[in-house]
C-alpha cells in the first residue's frame, strides 16, 4: 500500500498532531475570528432571519412543548431517558400534551438533538437554547441547524439494508442538496437519483485506488446500487422531517423542493460561515452573562480591561458568585470566559473556584485555574488534567466553537485532541459522558472535508445516540 501523500485528506486512523489544548484561545477564536470579515449575503429572495427562526420554531414546536412539559414537570432533571422509568413519563407527556407516545418519543429525541435538552448520566436537563428560545432567533436557528446535520439519525434507515450504503447515501446528499439549492425550485425524484448513483461511484471510485486484487474486502464487495432508490426516498424522507424539504406526489413525477429553511442551510453550508450573532456586548452595568457575551468579541487585553471595569462596580463576593453561576449554565463558550474573568480577581476567588473542584463540570476549569494561580505557566497547566478531564474539556471547548464558531474552526479544534489517533479519540469522547457529544460529534463530521473521517465520526455520534458502545 502507498503512503499518504503530503495533500492528501487526513484518514481517520492517521496521526494528529499533539498540540497543547488552549481551550479559551479556541472559543474566544470562534468568535472573534468570525467578527473579523463581513458576513456575505444570502441569496436574494431568502427570507429575513426572524422569518427563518419563526420556520424553525414551527417545526421544533412539539419538541419545545415536550422538554418545556419534562421541566415543569420534574425541575431540573427531566424524565429518565431509559429504563422502566421512562414509559411512564412518556404517557404522562402524551397525557398533558395531547400527543401519542410515538410523538412524545420523536420529540424528545428532536429536543436531545437539537440542543433542547443534554443528557447528564441517566437524566437530561433543560439546554441553554430552551432558556434563549421564545427571544433569541440565533438559538433557534442554531437548534435546528443541528437537527438538520443529524437527520440521518431522526429517521431510522430501511431495514435490512447494509451500513455501508446507508454511510455512501448519507455522504453523498450534500450533492444532492447542492442540487436542489442550485436549481431554486422543484426537481424531479428522479434526476436526484441519477445524482445520487453518480456521487455513489464517484466516492466508490475515490477509495479504490489500488488493484482490485489488494481492495479490501467490504470495497470489493461494496453494495450494488439497485437498492438507492429505497435509500434515496429514505434520505428525502428523513430531511423533509427536519423541515428542509417538501416532496410533491406531482401529476407524473414525484418532486422535492427545498424549503427556504433549507435553501438557507444549505448556502450557509456552502459558505461554511456561522449562522448564529452574539448578543450586544456588555459593560459594567450588564449582569455576568451579558458583560461575557459581550467580552467574547474582544481581544484579550481589552477583554480583562472590561472585566477590572465591571468588577470594580461590585463587591468580589457577589461579583464571583454571579460569575461561577453562568459557569454553571449551558453555554460552554461563556463558562470559559467566567473563568478568564475569575483570572482577574485572583486571590479572592481562590476558595470559591476550589470548591467547583467537585463539580465534573467545571473540575478542568477549575484545576486550570488553580494551577495558573499557584505559578504554573499557562503552557503547561494541562498536565495537571487526567486523561479523562482533557477530553472532557475538548469536548466542551468543541461545543463552544459549534455553537459560536465557523465549521473551520470545529476542524482545526481536532487537532488539540490529546489523544494520538482519530480512533482513540472518538473511544474515549464516547466515554467520558458529556451531554454535548452527540451534538459536537455530528457538527465534526457535517464539517470535515475528509470523508473517511467524517464517516467515523457520524458512527461514533450514531453510537452516543442510540447507547451503543
Amino acid at each position: 500500500m502507498t503512503s499518504r501523500k503530503p495533500d492528501e485528506p487526513l484518514a481517520r486512523n492517521s496521526r494528529l498532531r499533539l498540540v497543547r489544548p488552549r481551550a479559551l484561545a479556541t472559543a474566544r477564536r470562534a468568535v472573534t475570528t468570525r467578527r473579523t470579515r463581513p458576513a456575505p449575503r444570502p441569496p436574494e429572495g431568502t427570507p429575513p432571519r426572524a422569518e427563518l427562526a419563526r420556520q424553525a420554531r414551527h417545526v421544533l414546536a412539539d419538541a419545545v412543548r415536550i422538554a418545556r412539559w419534562a421541566a415543569v414537570e420534574h425541575g431540573a432533571d427531566t424524565a429518565p431517558r431509559t429504563g422502566a422509568g421512562a414509559r411512564p413519563a412518556q404517557e404522562r407527556a402524551a397525557a398533558a400534551l395531547d400527543l401519542t407516545p410515538g410523538q412524545i418519543r420523536a420529540g424528545w429525541d428532536r429536543a436531545r438533538l437539537a440542543g433542547l435538552v443534554e443528557l447528564h448520566g441517566d437524566t437530561a436537563r433543560p439546554g441553554w437554547r430552551l432558556h434563549a428560545w421564545d427571544r433569541d432567533d440565533s438559538a433557534v436557528l442554531r437548534g435546528w441547524v443541528a437537527l438538520f446535520d443529524a437527520w440521518s439519525l431522526v429517521h431510522p434507515a430501511p431495514e435490512g439494508v447494509a451500513p455501508s450504503a446507508v454511510a455512501e447515501v448519507v455522504e453523498a446528499v450534500p450533492q444532492v442538496l447542492s442540487l436542489l439549492q442550485l436549481s431554486q425550485g422543484p426537481v424531479l425524484v428522479p434526476a436526484l437519483l441519477d445524482l445520487l448513483g453518480q456521487r455513489v461511484e464517484e466516492l466508490r471510485e475515490e477509495r479504490c485506488e489500488v488493484p482490485a486484487a489488494e481492495q479490501a474486502p467490504e470495497t470489493a464487495d461494496a453494495p450494488a446500487l439497485d437498492g438507492l432508490p429505497t435509500l434515496l426516498d429514505w434520505a428525502l424522507e428523513g430531511l423533509a422531517a427536519v423541515g428542509a424539504l417538501t416532496l410533491d406526489p406531482g401529476t407524473e413525477e414525484r418532486h422535492a423542493t427545498l424549503t427556504p429553511l433549507g435553501n438557507w442551510a444549505v448556502w450557509v453550508k456552502l459558505e461554511q460561515i456561522c449562522v448564529a450573532a452574539q448578543s450586544p456586548a456588555g459593560n459594567i452595568e450588564q449582569s455576568a452573562e451579558d458583560m461575557l457575551r459581550g467580552c467574547a468579541r474582544l481581544t484579550p487585553g481589552p477583554a480583562r480591561d472590561e472585566y477590572r471595569a465591571w468588577l470594580a462596580a461590585r463587591t468580589l463576593s457577589s461579583a464571583v458568585a454571579e460569575l461561577l453561576a453562568v459557569a454553571r449554565g449551558e453555554d460552554a463558550l461563556l463558562r470559559g470566559l467566567a473563568f478568564e474573568a475569575l483570572r482577574v480577581v485572583g486571590a479572592p476567588a481562590e476558595a470559591e473556584v476550589r470548591a467547583t473542584v467537585a463539580e465534573p463540570s467545571l473540575r478542568p476549569y477549575a484545576l486550570l485555574w488553580l494551577a495558573e494561580y499557584e505559578g504554573a505557566d499557562p503552557d503547561d497547566a494541562q498536565e495537571v488534567l487526567t486523561r479523562e478531564e482533557s477530553t472532557w474539556l475538548w469536548v466542551d471547548t468543541a461545543a463552544a466553537v459549534a455553537d459560536h464558531g465557523e465549521s473551520e474552526l470545529l476542524v482545526r479544534h481536532l487537532d488539540s485532541a490529546v489523544q494520538g489517533t482519530v480512533p482513540a479519540l472518538l473511544d474515549e469522547v464516547r466515554a467520558v459522558g458529556h451531554p454535548r457529544t452527540v451534538q459536537v460529534l455530528v457538527a465534526l463530521a457535517a464539517a470535515h472535508p475528509d470523508p473517511a473521517l467524517a464517516k467515523a465520526v457520524r458512527r461514533a455520534a450514531f453510537q452516543v445516540h442510540t447507547g451503543g458502545a
